[in-house]
Parts: C-alpha cells; structure tokens; sequence
C-alpha cells in the first residue's frame, strides 16, 4: 500500500514525485463537501480533486462552464477543512485564467490563500504554459489537464476521445513536454488513448493522472460521485463502479419514511 502504511504525514507535490519515480500508483478522486471529503480522507485517498465537475455533481448544470470562482472557493475550502493526510488539489473555473496571465496568478494566489488547499489545477497546452509558470513562479503548485479539456467542450463539440489522429497526438505530446518545463507537479490526461498516455508518461518528469487513459499512467481520478454509483444514467467505458450508493441510499431513504408513517420512529429509547 506504500505511502498508506509508511507514512501517515500529510501528502505533499513532492510525494507525487517520490511515487512517480518508486512506481507507487497515485490514487485521486474529486470531492466538493466537507463530510464526503473526511470520509475519503480517511479511507487513505492520495490525493483529492475539487474538480469543476461540481458544476455538474453540485450544481446540475451540463457543463462545467458554468461555475464560478466564488462557487469554487467555498467548495475548496470545506474541503480542505476536512482532509489531514491527502493532497487537496482545486480547480480554476473557466474564466479564471484565460483573461491574462496578471489575473491567472491573481487567481491562483486567492485561491490559495482563501481555501487552504494545496494546489490548483487548470486545463491547456504550450498556450497556457506561461501562464502555469508566473503561477509556479509565485508559490502556487499546478497540475495540468491535456487531452478531453472540459472547459472547451464548445470548442471540440463533444466529449468524445481526444488524439486519436497523429497530429493531434504529437500536439499533445508536445503540450505535455510543455507543461512539465513550465513546472507542473502532475498532468491529467483525460480521454486519450492509453499507448499515447503511457508514452506522456515515460517522457515526462510530472506525474500523470489518468481518466479514460490506460492504466500506463502514474495515477487515476475519478468523479466520487461516479465511482461510487451514485450517478444515473452516466457509464462511459472507462468507468468502473466501487459501490452502489444510490442503491444504498434508497433503500435507507425509504426505510426512514417507512418507520415514519408507521410510528416506530422515534420509539421510547430516541425520545426525551
């Protein structure tokens, strides 16, 4: 289980890197709330993402452009409240640094300043290499996102796999030696194939996390929502169910009206 049982201290940008180069795989689920975030936490989760997947698991909005840097912040920071050993990452919202690389940095800097987590994460290639390096430059560690990027769903007009053709893949390549030199921790590659993801692997320094990506990555990530069953009507193949919670939920939302409207709860023992 390595870092599980080695070592209990908190989980830091250099553990991704210690792991990367010992061959420990990295293990990293989102999660948006102060109790879903403890529990995972302390079920010996490497790392946590407030991913801008709120948008849609928090919000129901179709997409993640939505969301705010506001609606993010107090997302992080209930989560961050929560974790002791894991390495909370955020997401920066669509928006949040596009404009100009003065406002990226700006942004980074509130956002770790407001929350207390331990990193941000934004999508782009060499076009936003820059900017990861003023934000670098400033103190704040950064996880890149290459192939299937959410925030520009508009722009690939599906959620389809990413690199698939040879240009596009030697793109990402390229993107990915570019976001190394600029300083990220980790990558996430999202939604290419896996020979493509493992060969980002090889070549970088960063440790890549993989979602719909081959397991030739250093980590994976998942939505919790997804990976734990809550989520109806959404099984891409990549996604592998750890429990069915939905199920479970029901079944105890249902016991609890059940006792209601026959009176067996509260008994004598739950009153005062």
């Amino acid at each position: 289980m390595g870092y599980l049982t080695t070592d209990k201290k908190k989980i830091t940008t250099k553990t991704f890197s210690e792991m990367k180069a010992a061959g420990e795989k990295i293990a990293q689920l989102t999660s948006y709330d102060f109790t879903t975030a403890g529990i995972i936490d302390r079920a010996g989760i490497d790392s946590i993402l407030v991913g801008d997947s709120a948008s849609n698991v928090m919000a129901g909005n179709e997409t993640t452009l939505p969301i705010t840097i506001d609606e993010m912040i107090v997302y992080a920071r209930a989560v961050a409240r929560a974790c002791k050993h894991c390495l909370v990452v955020c997401d920066m919202p669509f928006g949040s640094y596009q404009v100009s690389r003065e406002e990226a940095v700006r942004n980074a800097v509130r956002i770790m300043k407001e929350t207390g987590v331990d990193a941000v994460k934004l999508e782009g290639g060499a076009e936003m290499a820059g900017t990861i390096g003023a934000i670098v430059a400033a103190g704040v560690p950064v996880e890149g996102h290459l192939g299937l990027t959410p925030q520009s769903i508009h722009k690939f007009g599906g959620y389809g796999l990413r690199a698939k053709e040879e240009a596009e893949a030697r793109k990402l390549l390229a993107d990915a030696h570019a976001l190394d030199q600029a300083g990220c921790f980790a990558i996430t590659l999202e939604k290419v194939p896996a020979a493509l993801a493992s060969q980002v692997t090889r070549e970088v320094k960063a440790a890549t996390i993989g979602i719909g990506a081959g397991a030739g990555t250093d980590g994976q990530v998942l939505v919790y929502a997804d990976a734990l069953g809550m989520t109806q009507g959404f099984k891409p193949k990549f996604l592998r169910h750890f429990a069915q919670m939905a199920q479970c939920m029901t079944q105890g939302v249902q016991s609890y009206i059940e006792a209601v409207k026959t009176g067996s709860f509260p008994n004598a023992d739950e009153s005062y």
